[in-house]
């Protein structure tokens, strides 16, 4: 991992509470249902931040190839969206599994309103990446959506990943990355410290990272052009609303937001913050270990 002279160590109990304690501001300002990721967007005039959040979650599917029937687990699944989609639409039965409470409260409650196909089924789970409360070699899949940079041991998540998965299982995920070691003083802290991150990996640290791990990599892509454009939008949203809201506080917090996002457009471009999607794959077993 990319650390520098100014990296802080921010531990699992610190990304909880910041997720915990910011969740009502996100639902607020974000999105009202906790879509909470990057998305891809249609062309640089294209400023559906939903639709462009919904294509991130397809494309992970569609690379990892998930498809009826399949068991699948998401590191990081904050309010669950990611699975709701995919059993809505592929009838799949898998599990969430978050740091924040308040994050798979709301999941929970979600999937009690929502009216799922026959066939799926869904639990979530408060927990770590680095603990998962799971058996060995339980899920054909392990997806995942922003959300593992936030994780200060990674390798140990990358671990658990592995033994979760079943053999010739698929472990499919978005992150952000750290293209260099070096951070300025800007970045740490409208990137990194903001959002309680440590240090992460560049695109070519995550191969070595997951091959390490046991995993056979499949796919490693940019898409950094993708999470400038997010930023953008967002940073745009905030700026409108602030000017809407009679509420002080929530205009503050607004035009904070707002300037962030142009510091974080900033370090992307001075390449200090990435973004990439990755497929590793668990070897299958060898014909004479099935026996």
């Amino acid at each position: 991992m990319r650390t520098g002279p100014d990296a802080a160590a921010f531990t699992e109990q610190d990304v909880s509470a910041f997720f915990d304690q910011t969740m009502a501001t996100y639902l607020n300002f974000w999105d009202s249902e906790g879509v909470l990721h990057t998305g891809i967007f249609d062309g640089e005039q294209d400023e559906d931040y939903r639709a462009a959040a919904a294509r991130t979650s397809d494309l992970i599917a569609r690379e990892a190839g998930i498809a009826a029937g399949a068991h699948v687990l998401d590191v990081g699944c904050g309010c669950g969206n990611f699975l709701f989609r995919l059993a809505a639409e592929t009838a799949i039965t898998g599990a969430g599994l978050d740091l924040s409470v308040e994050r798979i409260k709301f999941a929970r409650a979600r999937l009690g309103e929502l009216d799922l196909p026959e066939g799926s089924d869904i639990t979530f789970w408060h927990g770590s990446a680095t603990a998962m409360p799971f058996g060995d070699g339980v899920f054909s899949h392990v997806v995942s959506q922003d959300a593992l940079f936030l994780v200060p041991d990674k390798p140990r998540s990358h671990r658990e990943v592995f033994r979760v998965l079943r053999p010739g299982g698929t472990f499919a995920f978005s992150d952000f990355l750290q293209p260099r070691p070096d951070i300025s003083a800007r970045a740490r802290r409208h990137v990194y410290d903001r959002v309680r991150w440590s240090s992460g990996y560049s695109l070519l640290d995550y191969q070595v990272a997951l091959a390490s791990a046991g995993f056979d990599v499949v796919l490693a892509r940019s898409l950094d052009g993708q999470i400038s454009q997010t930023y953008r939008v967002l940073g745009k949203t905030a700026r409108s609303r602030a000017s809407e809201t009679g509420d002080p506080a929530a205009r503050d917090w607004m035009l904070e937001f707002a300037r962030s996002c142009g510091e974080i457009q900033a370090a992307i471009g001075d390449g200090e913050f990435g973004w990439g999607i990755f497929v590793a794959r668990k070897p299958a077993l060898r014909d004479s270990e099935a026996r």
